[in-house]
């Protein structure tokens, strides 16, 4: 860290800010937070866990879909700064009113939940864009990928402090409720996200742009429409978002399934728990492994041997039976995670042409949510086929071989007008 400048410690430093959402928020606490609400209230249990799909599917398309238009009107001088303080703002109050809405509020919580949604990935747009402003080409893959190991050891900090007060609170050693607790882990999550964000906010500026212009929404929809136009100049660029697609949704259908796939083996909560802890502390080292490897082998190279690994895991997972299994797949799991998704963020940051990096991180930024939806359906169909959890995740194996294939046809090329003029 004392090698980088402010921009890029400032730029780190908002992926140690924003994990805290991804695991209090996302992942552990909120979920279980709703669903007990909702059952307090008289729902059954089926029907609150439609309301919370419905959420998350509407709340994450309405931000996919904006997403290329907002980047767009972002490339304009001035307004990436803007955008992202504006959906960073909305994320963060939205969070604490988590903590104040009354508990049998079940609608109300989901309604700023969904908003809160919309605030972490509007802001992510922005975020993952100012990669291109904060450092150089040649140190992106090593920035990109301490973002993400600073990620993974921030989201453990609040995450330790909000499980240790749920479960104080449920052995009456802390003297108030479990509701009480929760209130507090959302509380936490807004601070911590808002209080890191500070060098984010003070230290990264905006260093490529298009200069302004008189109506700059209008301007944006134009200049997306000249992006469609002209796609074929950027085809190596589309071909990896095509490429992503099929291998991050691997990746993330391994990390959202990973609790569901964990307890049809038998394995407890609590065991389940400290699996996810411990993944999230490998991953961290790893991350910032595979990125000085990208500098000496390339950032194609390792994504190559990243999904390579998911191979692996997907093999594997197939002859899983025991809780010792389950350790060793997740570790498997934390030692590419983070780095395929760091190298991924670098790699497109060097082909996007940097003035209209906003525009361009917004398609990043829809494919990546889209890849949310195939893998799981494969999963749930050849689990429900096959009557088996193992051979549910042995078929995301498709998704990681086809998206390899489609990367060995990227150019290796850190230049978008030199891959211009490449034929595939």
């Amino acid at each position: 860290m004392s090698r980088m400048s402010k921009q890029e410690k400032g730029w780190v430093f908002y992926d140690w800010a924003n994990s805290a959402y991804s695991i209090l928020i996302t992942t552990a606490i909120f979920p279980l937070y709703f669903k007990a609400a909702a059952n307090q209230a008289g729902l059954e249990g089926s029907t609150s866990t439609a309301y919370w799909g419905y959420a998350n599917s509407f709340a994450t398309l309405l931000i996919s879909l904006c997403a290329p238009i907002l980047g767009s009107i972002g490339d304009f001088k001035g307004f990436k700064k803007r955008f992202f303080t504006f959906f960073f703002a909305l994320g963060i109050i939205f969070t604490l009113l988590l903590a104040v809405v009354p508990t049998n509020q079940w609608l109300i919580l989901l309604i700023c939940y969904m908003i809160t949604v919309i605030g972490f990935g509007g802001t992510n747009i922005f975020y993952d864009a100012f990669l291109v402003d904060v450092t150089t080409e040649d140190k992106m893959n090593q920035i990109s990928s301490r973002g993400y190991a600073m990620g993974y050891i921030g989201s453990t900090i609040p995450f330790i402090i909000s499980i240790a007060l749920i479960i104080l609170s449920q052995q009456n050693i802390l003297p108030f409720s479990v509701t009480v607790a929760s209130k507090a882990a959302f509380a936490i999550t807004a601070l911590w996200w808002g209080l890191f964000t500070i060098p984010m906010l003070k230290n990264v500026k905006q260093v490529y742009y298009k200069d302004p212009v008189r109506n700059p929404i209008s301007n944006g929809f134009k200049q997306l429409f000249e992006t469609f136009k002209r796609i074929k100049l950027y085809r190596p660029l589309f071909l990896f978002l095509i490429a992503y697609f099929f291998y991050i949704d691997g990746v993330n259908t391994i990390i959202t399934m990973s609790t569901a796939y964990g307890s049809d083996l038998g394995i407890t909560s609590n065991n389940l728990l400290i699996i996810l802890f411990a993944t999230q502390v490998v991953a961290a080292p790893f991350a910032i492994l595979y990125g000085k490897l990208a500098d000496k082998f390339k950032g194609k190279t390792m994504l190559l041997i990243g999904i390579f690994v998911y191979i692996i895991i997907c093999t594997y997972a197939y002859f899983l039976k025991t809780t010792l299994d389950f350790w060793i797949l997740a570790m498997l799991v934390a030692s590419s995670q983070g780095g395929i998704q760091a190298l991924s963020r670098s790699y497109f940051a060097k082909l996007v042409p940097k003035e209209h990096a906003n525009e361009f991180f917004g398609f990043y930024s829809i494919f990546y949510k889209f890849a949310a939806i195939l893998g799981p359906f494969l999963v749930g169909f050849t689990a429900q086929l096959t009557g088996n959890t193992n051979s549910g995740v042995f078929s995301l194996i498709v998704l990681f071989i086809i998206g390899g294939v489609i990367l060995l046809r990227v150019p290796e090329t850190n230049n978008i007008s030199k891959s211009n003029s490449i034929s595939l």
